[in-house]
């Protein structure tokens, strides 16, 4: 007992209680009223990240990637939230226990020091006065610090309540709303076909077959989680677009029908020389650069052209050279005042032009897409978002049916979508989970199905060209992948320099049939026969294999590089050097040169091909080669 009394009456204990519940309670104090200072500040639910990214998912609402970054940052929201909520009711129990302290040794010092207070002599009457004033205010300043912060804290902890609440009422009031209001269904102005009996019964039995696919596809899909983009209102029909024959009697875009690199076109020119004009039956100046290819339908030849603030596309008359009209692709909406920095080997305009000889189809690298008819009057034009690509966008466009697609690999959400090639609007968009490409899409027809294949790190990957639904993928490839794929015979290929060629036997369950490091490319695609696959390397090395066993049957060292992608025709191969020098030999498992031929100009670009005639376009030149 004596012991107890003895603490309690130890004024020196009571006095450092009191000094350190002090200063304790000012820190609780002064951390709460800075919470409540900060979160008055900025909104935790209503950040201006989060508000512009939910905006850019009413604007796309099938963006699985730009909904996943919502989530994350509503997740670090939340988690803000709770820190706060934890920090606020934690620190203001903290500072009411301080202060309890504080007040029970004041209290024991009280106790402590009953007796009168020794007056110093030496101090006069006026000091005393302001020690006891000075103490007066010190009391109440703590005491309202107190207050306020335990005030701050309680209401602090009810505004985030009620904003959180408020935001899920809103959520909900906004979901509901879209229940009871769902979206209008888009109706098709496609001309549907007249079935008959026997185009049922054949039907059925496609319906039949295409079902078993797709279950076998779920298998795979499931084993993977791929995310499948959602079921179209719109009908994909190929109700006036053009059969195969007439797609490859033309060369309707980038390395011609299907993208894949084959020339059907007879009677092709093996000789011409550019500086004396043999063979040189026109040569035309393009307006603006670019380093897309040409492309035909009929007698019509397309190439595009950009700069920094302009855009065009160009209709030449095949026969003749004359430019017989130029489309603007300017006053587009969504379209971006200042154009994309671009490196010099890509430009504004490298992207090749498509056309299913209905439409013109285009794309910049500002990200505008533009269709006009056959005439240059425009049909539609709409802007994607510029590509975040750092060489500039330069994936080609290709036609399916009554869509056009676009392979658009950027840096964030990267997918690959359908447009309507009668208005523009969205049929399908499937998000892809790789990285920057450059390369352009490809569209076979397997045997048993028509596969829209795509290569970017680290995937190559086939699609349903109608629907966008993923049916296969192999993870075969890295880095920032350029050349685009070749196929042949239930084959496909894909390389990328400083990364590896491989070869796919395609199927449900694709197999890698072989794979080799040896010779890469970074610019040029391969081309394949069911027999041979023929590599180019950007440094001048071309390289032939057997395309099922990978063995190397050739290597041939040509003194310039190659930016142009090989073309086979008539069973040659034609390949141009970047100083515009057309290598023509034999799609062989032996070298055999048939010809070299000069255009006097330089050229990255791939040629086109007509009977009878090869298009190529130099780098300020368009010309035609002719017997």
């Amino acid at each position: 007992m004596s012991k107890l009394k003895k603490i309690i009456e130890n004024v020196r204990l009571w006095k450092g209680v009191a000094i350190v519940s002090g200063v304790y309670s000012f820190i609780f104090c002064v951390l709460i009223i800075a919470n409540f200072t900060q979160i008055n500040r900025v909104d935790p639910v209503n950040t201006k990240v989060l508000n512009t990214l939910v905006e850019r998912l009413k604007e796309n609402p099938n963006d699985n990637q730009l909904r996943e970054e919502i989530r994350e940052l509503d997740l670090l929201a939340r988690k803000a939230y709770f820190t706060n909520q934890w920090q606020i009711k934690n620190g203001g129990y903290m500072l009411m226990i301080g202060v309890l302290v504080l007040i029970i040794a004041l209290q024991f010092i009280r106790l402590a020091t009953k007796g009168l207070p020794v007056v110093d002599t030496e101090n006069d009457d006026k000091l005393l006065y302001t020690q006891n004033k000075a103490r007066k205010w010190v009391s109440i300043g703590g005491a309202t610090l107190v207050v306020v912060a335990l005030v701050f804290a309680f209401i602090t902890q009810n505004q985030l309540k009620s904003t959180f609440i408020n935001a899920a009422q809103a959520s909900n009031n906004e979901a509901k709303s879209q229940v009871s209001n769902p979206p209008a269904v888009q109706e098709t102005t496609e001309t549907k076909v007249v079935e008959t009996p026997q185009n049922v019964t054949a039907e059925v039995a496609d319906a039949s077959k295409e079902k078993k696919l797709e279950v076998a596809t779920a298998k795979v899909e499931k084993k993977e989680q791929v995310q499948q983009p959602p079921v179209s209102n719109q009908v994909v029909t190929a109700v006036n677009y053009p059969s195969d024959n007439e797609l490859k009697n033309n060369f309707p875009n980038f390395r011609g029908f299907g993208g894949n690199a084959i020339a059907y076109q007879k009677n092709i020119p093996v000789s011409w020389d550019g500086p004396s004009g043999q063979n040189i039956l026109w040569k035309v100046a393009i307006p603006l650069p670019g380093y897309n290819s040409p492309v035909i339908w009929g007698d019509k030849i397309f190439v595009a052209g950009a700069n920094a603030s302009k855009r065009e596309v160009y209709c030449f008359d095949r026969n003749s050279g004359k430019l017989l009209w130029t489309a603007n692709a300017d006053n587009i909406q969504g379209s971006p005042v200042k154009s994309p920095d671009v490196q010099g080997d890509t430009g504004q305009s490298a992207p090749t032009i498509s056309t299913d000889g209905k439409r013109v189809y285009v794309i910049f690298a500002n990200g505008d897409i533009m269709t006009v008819d056959m005439n240059g009057t425009r049909v539609w034009a709409k802007n994607l978002g510029v590509p975040q690509n750092h060489y500039g966008h330069s994936s080609s466009l290709i036609t399916y049916k009554n869509l056009v697609i676009v392979q658009y690999d950027q840096r964030t959400n990267p997918r690959v979508l359908a447009l309507s090639s009668t208005n523009g609007d969205e049929v399908w968009s499937t998000p892809r989970k790789v990285k920057i490409s450059w390369s352009s899409p490809i569209i076979v027809n397997t045997g048993s199905r028509t596969e829209l294949i795509l290569v970017a790190e680290p995937f190559v990957t086939s699609y349903d060209p109608a629907t966008g639904k993923q049916l296969w993928s192999m993870d075969c490839i890295s880095g920032e992948v350029g050349p685009s794929l070749a196929y042949a015979d239930g084959v496909v290929f894909a390389l990328n320099e400083y990364a590896s060629l491989t070869a796919i036997k395609v199927g449900d369950t694709p197999q890698k049939l072989w794979e080799s490091s040896d010779y890469l490319s970074d610019v040029p695609s391969p081309v394949a026969t069911d027999k041979y696959l023929f590599v180019v390397t950007s440094y001048g090395t071309v390289v032939c294999y057997d395309a099922k066993t990978g063995t190397s049957y050739w290597t041939k060292e040509f003194e310039n590089g190659f930016y142009s992608s090989p073309i086979i025709a008539e069973g040659k191969i034609y390949l141009l050097d970047k100083q515009g020098v057309m290598h023509i030999f034999n799609a062989d498992k032996t070298y055999t040169s048939v010809g070299e031929a000069k255009l006097g100009e330089k050229s990255v670009c791939t040629p086109a091909f007509a009977n009878g005639r090869i298009y190529i376009r130099g780098d300020k030149n368009l010309y035609c080669i002719g017997k």
